[in-house]
């Protein structure tokens, strides 16, 4: 199906590498300064802020009274040594951008992630140069499952939203680019396997990695 498209949007986190791992770890270890455990409902209630939307959602539930900045400055810190050496693209995804790239598709991640923390995660994979267009949720008026994000980019590349396919990893991603008017890819992700369900009713197509399309 994306033979047939013009650009092409990832989500980076768990959707173009195997990343979502680190979060539950990182938030265990955070929490914990503050003398809280990890609530089982964390994961599902932060999917799709942008970072700064995740800070004041933990100063409003549990009472951090830290600044926005130093909260993002402290998770920045703490993932940063993932991203440069344990986080791997999955199983396909480079053989997939090649093959688009060759077609003369615009390729663009939309992440709702930081920008120096998704500048290290693709300089380490070797893909620094391989996007377009590179946009976080920080800096758009809302993060997913708002549509802003995917049509920022569609506005930047002067197309069409069916002229773009996005690829997600979870429900609110997905509904973020299907509000955007695009198709949508979901691909499997160990850690979403509990909305697995949702995220089919909402996708227009479900790959369990990225070898099925190439």
């Amino acid at each position: 199906m994306w033979r047939e498209k013009r650009g092409a949007i990832f989500d980076m986190d768990g959707t173009l590498m195997d990343s979502m791992w680190m979060w539950k770890d990182i938030d265990i270890e955070y929490l914990d300064r503050f003398g809280f455990e990890l609530p089982a409902d964390l994961q599902h209630a932060i999917e799709g802020m942008s970072l700064p939307e995740t800070a004041v959602y933990f100063q409003k539930r549990f009472g951090i009274t830290d600044s926005v900045e130093k909260m993002e400055s402290d998770w920045n810190r703490m993932a940063m040594e993932f991203y440069q050496t344990r986080v791997h693209l999955k199983k396909g995804a480079r053989e997939l951008l090649d093959a688009m790239k060759a077609r003369g598709m615009k390729l663009g991640i939309a992440t709702s992630n930081s920008m120096p923390l998704t500048t290290a995660a693709l300089r380490a994979n070797g893909l620094e140069e391989a996007f377009d267009t590179v946009r976080s949720a920080a800096e758009v008026a809302h993060g997913k499952p708002s549509p802003d994000i995917y049509l920022s980019v569609a506005q930047e590349w002067g197309m069409k939203a069916e002229d773009i396919i996005v690829f997600e990893d979870i429900p609110k991603g997905a509904l973020a680019g299907k509000r955007a008017g695009m198709e949508v890819v979901a691909v499997e992700d160990p850690w979403a396997e509990s909305r697995r369900e949702e995220l089919k009713t909402i996708a227009d197509y479900y790959i369990r990695d990225f070898t099925e399309l190439i």
